[in-house]
């Protein structure tokens, strides 16, 4: 292959990034890639072994919980 063929590669981590950035408020993590905002803002300067450390834990966590937060259940007043 010559060398003008050859496509130039990054050895770094890709983001996590789908481009669903919404942070959630409780848990204050992105629902699209799990990460907090110190991480995605950080995610640039980080050493490839910070990035893997990240992607690697990053699918042992829930953005967004599973239970809800209003509804009957949480108007009702606890009785004593």
């Amino acid at each position: 292959m010559s060398e003008t063929g050859k496509v130039w590669r990054r050895a770094e981590i890709e983001s996590p990034c789908v481009q669903v950035c919404v942070v959630h408020p409780e848990t204050r993590l992105c629902i699209g890639c799990n990460r907090s905002i110190d991480e995605i803002g950080a995610w640039s300067s980080m050493s490839p072994e910070a990035r893997a450390l990240i992607m690697e834990d990053l699918p042992k966590r829930d953005a967004a919980p599973k239970t809800r937060r209003g509804g009957r259940a949480g108007k009702r007043v606890p009785r004593l």
